[in-house]
């Protein structure tokens, strides 16, 4: 499945060799994947699972675009670390528990930064849900990939 996977990226990477290595071809595959799914998950979520309302757990009330940010986020995990893992960060040598952990631990970043710009952006600033996740997503995959290179999927010397 792996190596079939690969060979279909692969297949459409010539035509960007001259600008990015294959690894961040990979990457931004599977990256954009996520993000897509991601996106269509919190669409859905808002607007069919929620139908735009408000959820109170006990006390507290959750608004509907951070309660679809939590759906989408569980769902987004599993894909995004199954991709990484597999198809872009394979050279890794740490154990993959601790690269769960630290995948988790950049994700967790991302989220808290993602309820933070999507609140301001839908509440101060009145964009629609769906395209602050979109905007939000787009400047946080930059510091994803940095984050899992660097950190949750690194290549010990």
């Amino acid at each position: 499945m792996r190596k079939t996977l690969l060979g279909f990226i692969d297949f459409f990477y010539p035509p960007f060799s001259r600008w990015i290595s294959p690894h961040t071809f990979r990457y931004i595959i599977s990256g954009g994947t996520t993000l897509m799914i991601g996106i269509v998950v919190y669409y859905i979520a808002y607007n069919f699972i929620l139908q735009q309302e408000h959820v109170r757990i006990g006390s507290l009330l959750v608004t509907a675009p951070i309660a679809a940010l939590g759906i989408e986020s569980i769902i987004t995990f599993i894909i995004g670390f199954v991709l990484n893992k597999y198809l872009v960060f394979t050279r890794s040598n740490l154990k993959g528990r601790i690269q769960l952990f630290r995948y988790g631990s950049v994700v967790a970043t991302n989220l808290l930064l993602n309820y933070a710009f999507i609140k301001v952006l839908v509440e101060a600033f009145g964009f629609y849900p769906t395209i602050s996740k979109i905007v939000t997503s787009l400047i946080l995959a930059v510091f994803s990939y940095f984050s899992q290179k660097h950190f949750s999927f690194k290549v010990k010397e």
